[in-house]
C-alpha cells in the first residue's frame, strides 16, 4: 500500500519548525531528509525513523518495523501528534546520522 500525500503533508507540517526538512517520492513512499541527511520516511502511512541511539532513548517502547520487504528495520514513531516531541527527536538524531553519500 502506498502512502498518501495527505499523511506526508501532515508529517511535514508537524516538522515545520525545523529548517531544511525535505522529502523525495520513492516508489509510492517518501524519504525524509533533515539538512541533507536521511532521517527516515513515510511507509504505508507510518512515520519510521532510523534507529539512532537518541531515537531509541527518546522512544524506548517504539516498535521496530520494516519499511518494505528486504529493508533494515526502523523505529515506528507513534507520537506524531506532538510537534515538540517530533522536533526534539529529529534534532537529537541529526548528529548521529551518516553524512549524505556523494554522488559520482
Amino acid at each position: 500500500m502506498a502512502s498518501s500525500k495527505a499523511y506526508l503533508d501532515f508529517i511535514l507540517d508537524q516538522l515545520s519548525e525545523l529548517n531544511e526538512i525535505s522529502s523525495r517520492a520513492m516508489m509510492g513512499e517518501y524519504i525524509l531528509y533533515y539538512r541533507g541527511k536521511i532521517i527516515g520516511g513515510i511507509y504505508d502511512n507510518r512515520f519510521l525513523v532510523k534507529p539512532t541511539p537518541s531515537a531509541r532513548a527518546m522512544m524506548p517502547q517504539a516498535e521496530m518495523e520494516l519499511p518494505y520487504e528486504g529493508a533494515k528495520e526502523m523505529l515506528l514513531v507513534d507520537n506524531v501528534e506532538s510537534r515538540e516531541f517530533l522536533t526534539a527527536l529529529i534534532d537529537a538524531m541529526y548528529d548521529e546520522l551518516p553524512a549524505p553519500k556523494k554522488r559520482g
